[in-house]
């Protein structure tokens, strides 16, 4: 085949009334980037969220669409700071910003600046979702209400600083029953009260003082004014409060899901005080009450213990019927008792002169001299039965070398090991194993029999 034939030859070459050298790939991309941001500097767009997520590095990142289309959108994190709202996939808004494209991956997206949501309905039907997204979890669950303290110490009010709400909260608490109060103020409206509202609720149990209960108050207004009392940071805060806590957000007609995940809701901000205190004179009244309801008691069975004590005296014995036998038999004891001292000391004294004439110096004296006798010839008899008097002839005595004591027995004696010989001239030490032990000589102890001399 021709090379004429081909459209195009190998080498790029200028073509006739070609003026213009050919764009590189940066250079168009920048002329588009360029074209759009200039025709679309501003737009609003209505749209679905989807694909939400934030990247670690604070900007956030989603598709906007609708039935038959979808744009890359993009928050960086200096605008998604200041959203009104947490956005979540299937949120319909409309957001404000401008088009531009991304050429590293040749797609356009839109750099949102502002966003809200879609109409009163689109709120509604976002937080119908995260309702039913946390109910799901249990935080709404009545099993994990607490039940309030019936007289707290202090109470924690989160509220803002300048409206109605505390005062009405302070002047009910000041009529009911006055107690201890500290204020947490947040902002209750706008950008970035949920976050302070979160930070208050988690804050209050790391209090030098711990407050025994939580009043989370604002005052009514629209569902967005509301609407920081229905994100999800400050529904899990309520839930997870180690504190009880009392929502009073709005009036009665108004709910938001910290209602749902809070111990107790109260429709006002003064209903929330009178939840949380017990009227004082009542109590006064029900004290008094109780003290003469004691007093009653006290008298009544102080009545009727007088009158069983009445009831059973009467049935009992007079004193004269109970002791004057007791007192006659002391009488009669007493007249007798100096006739039996006499009578026993006459006893002894006849006693005492039958053993006084037994009792002779001679008796003793004999009997002390045959006592003296028995005596010399038991001292005689000692050389005798002496243990070491057979030594002498020609007999060994045998004593373990450890403690002394007298072997016997050839079992003793190999038991032993180390021993000692006793012969009539001296000691010879002995060992029971295989080599001869080394002999040691020492003087013999020559026995001498005691002899005692009584009575010297």
């Amino acid at each position: 085949m021709d090379d004429l034939d081909i459209p195009g030859g190998l080498l790029a070459e200028r073509s006739q009334g070609d003026n213009s050298p050919p764009m590189s790939v940066t250079e168009l991309a920048g002329a588009v980037k360029r074209t759009v941001e200039d025709r679309f500097g501003r737009v609003r767009v209505r749209g679905e969220i989807s694909g939400w997520k934030r990247h670690s590095s604070g900007h956030c990142y989603f598709t906007l669409k609708d039935d038959g289309a979808c744009v890359d959108a993009v928050i960086w994190r200096s605008g998604a700071g200041n959203l009104a709202f947490r956005p979540e996939d299937g949120a319909e808004v409309i957001a404000t910003g401008k088009m531009t494209t991304y050429p590293g991956r040749s797609k356009y997206q839109i750099v949102v600046e502002r966003m809200e949501l879609a109409g009163e309905g689109a709120l509604m039907a976002l937080l119908e979702r995260r309702r039913k997204a946390l109910a799901a979890e249990g935080l709404f669950d009545a099993a994990r209400k607490r039940p309030l303290p019936f007289l707290p110490r202090l109470i924690g009010v989160i509220t803002s600083p300048t409206g109605a709400v505390i005062r009405d909260i302070l002047h009910r608490l000041n009529d009911r029953c006055p107690t201890n109060v500290i204020l947490w103020p947040v902002p209750v409206q706008g950008e970035g009260a949920a976050a302070k509202v979160t930070a208050a609720i988690r804050g209050m149990r790391d209090l030098p003082e711990v407050p025994d209960l939580i009043i989370v108050a604002r005052g009514g207004g629209s569902i967005e004014d509301l609407w920081a009392f229905n994100e999800e940071e400050v529904v899990r805060a309520a839930a997870e409060s180690p504190i009880p806590l009392i929502s009073a957000v709005g009036h009665e007609t108004d709910t938001t899901l910290i209602d749902h995940a809070a111990d107790r809701r109260a429709p006002t901000p003064t209903a929330a005080a009178e939840m949380a205190v017990p009227v004082r004179a009542e109590l006064l009244g029900y004290l008094d009450e109780l003290n003469a309801r004691t007093r009653r008691c006290l008298t009544k069975r102080s009545s009727d213990a007088r009158e069983r004590l009445a009831l059973t005296s009467c049935r009992w014995p007079s004193t004269e019927t109970l002791l004057g036998p007791k007192r006659q038999r002391l009488d009669e004891i007493g007249d007798r008792l100096p006739r039996g001292l006499s009578a026993r000391a006459h006893k002894a004294e006849a006693t005492m002169n039958l053993t006084a004439a037994r009792l002779r110096p001679e008796l003793l004296t004999q009997k002390l001299a045959r006592l003296t006798d028995q005596l010399g010839a038991a001292a005689k008899m000692l050389p005798l039965v002496h243990p070491d008097r057979p030594l002498a002839r020609g007999f060994v005595r045998v004593t373990a070398a450890d403690d002394g004591r007298t072997l016997t027995k050839a079992a003793d004696a190999t038991a032993a090991g180390r021993l000692l010989l006793h012969f009539g001239d001296g000691e010879v030490a002995a060992t029971t194993g295989d080599k001869p032990a080394k002999v040691e000589r020492s003087a013999r102890r020559s026995y001498v029999a005691p002899q005692p001399n009584l009575f010297e």
